[in-house]
């Protein structure tokens, strides 16, 4: 094996957990892919853990419950600081509406030893309701669905995320910045 072989071995990446949480169609997704793509550009292992595939393929058969959502939550923290621990930058848009599924799987990270950032993408609910990505909220509007987060359904907002992008107010290339910069400033970039 050559010096650089060994080298290149021999370097541990750090992983963390970044999750992105807000409203639906707050911009979460898009942020969170926006940042992958330029992670991965400059070597990292990352991860998106989206929520539509997580819940088509890891939580299919959960509802929308509080206690369906509860668990939904876990299981992803659960994936995601798996994927950290082991050297992936993960991140995770994925609504999670309430404040004590988002603290357990911060303990979760906590007692692992595992970095975790928690990320509230801050788009006012009238804003996301223009966007309306997957037509959530018109249908809703034509009581075509109930129990739409933020709308019908609860929404608690983090009170105190290690960061608050207001997406309506910048680019999805300065939202992603702002996030690189943290990630960068706590030493996982």
């Amino acid at each position: 094996m050559t010096t650089d072989q060994e080298t290149s071995m021999s370097v541990t990446e750090t992983g963390a957990t970044i999750w992105l949480t807000g409203l639906p169609s707050a911009g979460k997704t898009t942020i969170a892919y926006e940042l992958a793509g330029r992670l991965r550009g400059e070597g990292h292992r990352v991860e998106v853990l989206d929520g539509d595939e997580i819940r088509e393929f890891l939580s299919a058969g959960l509802g929308f419950s509080r206690e369906d959502r509860h668990t939904n939550v876990q299981r992803i923290g659960f994936v995601s600081e798996l994927l950290a621990a082991n050297g992936v930058k993960v991140l995770v848009p994925v609504i999670a509406p309430y404040a004590d599924s988002r603290d357990a799987v911060r303990k979760r990270h906590q007692v692992e030893g595992t970095a975790y950032l928690e990320v509230h993408v801050a788009t006012p609910v009238e804003v996301c309701s223009v966007r309306d990505v997957k037509g959530l909220y018109a249908k809703q509007a034509a009581g075509e669905i109930s129990g739409l987060t933020g709308v019908d359904d609860p929404y608690e907002a983090p009170e105190s995320p290690d960061l608050r992008i207001e997406s309506h107010q910048q680019t999805v290339q300065e939202s992603a910045a702002e996030l690189y910069a943290l990630l960068s400033e706590r030493g996982a970039a």
